[in-house]
């Protein structure tokens, strides 16, 4: 792991993440000038595969929830021990996300209560294999517990999962499983 660079408020994190393009960008949710929600938007705009993990003092921080929404992979709290950061860090850049479960309720309440229609039916683009994996990931299936289930290398989950995030127009994992819940591809049980 290597530490690529620093930024001192929101818009110099937007210019170098654009710059960069880092594996993975550490945000703290408050800076000066740009917040770090915004900077998170303004980075997923230019470089939708970006992998933000927040920086904040609070686990329900209401800017967390709508860094989340907006595309980020979880959050780690500022007091977090090292050998914490060292694991979000490495989980983040495999492609997991992470969200603890008031967190992820409260994504999935907001998710249903959302009145707007998407484009129905998007992933009749997608073929067996790809809906396979998008129902897996929805159940919570790490890449490596989907690739060692469907028999394929970890290396051909996460390009579905490209693939499958580009057909649907989605940014990461938690928007994937979100998608797949509400449209009964991986229904709640």
């Amino acid at each position: 792991m290597r530490v690529i660079g620093e930024a001192a408020n929101g818009r110099e994190a937007l210019r170098f993440a654009a710059d960069t393009h880092p594996d993975v960008i550490l945000m703290d949710i408050q800076m000066p000038e740009l917040d770090g929600v915004k900077a998170t938007q303004n980075i997923l705009e230019i470089d939708p595969s970006a992998k933000v993990i927040m920086i904040t003092m609070y686990r329900q921080d209401r800017y967390v929830f709508e860094a989340v929404k907006a595309g980020a992979r979880g959050y780690v709290l500022k007091d977090a021990d090292s050998a914490t950061l060292l694991d979000a860090i490495r989980r983040v850049a495999a492609g997991e996300a992470l969200l603890n479960p008031d967190m992820a309720q409260n994504v999935l309440d907001d998710f249903r209560d959302k009145r707007e229609e998407l484009p129905q039916e998007k992933h009749n683009d997608l073929n067996e294999r790809e809906t396979m994996i998008l129902k897996l990931l929805a159940q919570g299936f790490s890449n490596q517990d989907i690739a060692l289930r469907l028999d394929i290398s970890e290396k051909t989950v996460r390009n579905r999962l490209s693939e499958i995030f580009t057909k649907l127009q989605l940014n990461n994992r938690t928007q994937a499983a979100l998608y797949a819940i509400r449209e009964g591809i991986a229904p709640l049980e």
